[in-house]
């Protein structure tokens, strides 16, 4: 597995566009969190988005996974690059002429998704924490550590997405036409949502297929965090379902799965 890893590193280290993707990551991240905490003075404005309870114990854990998964798009698309790299610059080829298995190369990119995961859950682990410790209301040590599911939610919503930018990346190549595919499944699912919504709304039918849904399955494991905060509860009265079920994680975990062998499928028949 270290092999395999620092294989990945060593390309990842040379390639130009990866690079950039992960310098826009963290600044956008980071830039986030800075305005979040930042007062603002205009006239007789005064106001400051951390007072209004989004960094306290434990709700932050909820508000900071959901909204920092919307900049996951620019992971996604190092994993892209990583892909189309291997195909544009023929490393592939040279890996398996070097004696590298098709299984090992699949595994190396999937080794590589569960690294990037975990250095940005870590990454909001501490910023989080940070971030609570400042502002938050509630600083008890059972109160600070409750809650802290999302994390893990949040990880696996991000092996889940890149396991998918994988899987497309290997079977279009190259990185324009993976962002497009990935653009038009997202707009097939909305398409796919709002008719099964309509029929919901005008025949009462319970909708239960769009939760097997790719994106909407890695949705479902962090839910909105907004209708749980004061002064939105306060305002529209309406709490929304927020719980995550074991059969919502089942569901993304066996996506998982079946872009991971999906991937390795495609390589292994594929003549290259």
């Amino acid at each position: 597995m270290l092999n395999l890893l620092q294989i990945e590193f060593h390309k990842m280290r040379y390639n130009r566009a990866t690079k950039i993707f992960l310098i826009i990551y963290f600044c956008l991240f980071f830039s986030i969190t800075l305005f979040s905490s930042i007062r603002f003075n205009l006239g007789e404005i005064n106001f400051q988005l951390a007072e209004q309870g989004i960094f306290n114990f434990p709700y932050i854990w909820h508000f900071n996974t959901y909204f920092a998964a919307i900049l996951k798009i620019f992971l996604a698309l190092v994993v892209i690059s990583m892909i189309s790299t291997e195909y544009s610059n023929q490393t592939l080829k040279q890996n398996l002429i070097d004696g590298l298995s098709k299984k090992e190369f699949i595994l190396s990119k999937f080794y590589m998704i569960i690294a990037l995961s975990l250095a940005s859950t870590i990454l909001i682990f501490l910023v989080s924490l940070g971030l609570g410790l400042i502002f938050s209301d509630f600083n008890e040590i059972n109160i600070i550590f409750s809650e802290m599911g999302y994390l893990g939610t949040y990880f696996l919503k991000l092996v889940a997405f890149f396991s998918f930018c994988l899987f497309l990346g290997v079977w279009i190549k190259r990185s324009a036409f993976v962002i497009g595919a990935l653009f038009v499944w997202w707009v097939a699912e909305g398409i796919i949502k709002g008719i099964l919504t309509f029929r919901k709304q005008k025949y009462g039918i319970k909708d239960q297929i769009s939760q097997f849904f790719p994106l909407e399955a890695m949705n479902n494991l962090i839910k909105e965090p907004l209708t749980k905060l004061g002064i939105v509860k306060s305002s529209i009265g309406v709490v929304n379902d927020v719980n995550i079920y074991w059969y919502q994680i089942l569901i993304a975990l066996i996506w998982t799965f079946i872009f991971v062998w999906g991937a390795y499928f495609l390589i292994k028949k594929r003549d290259l």
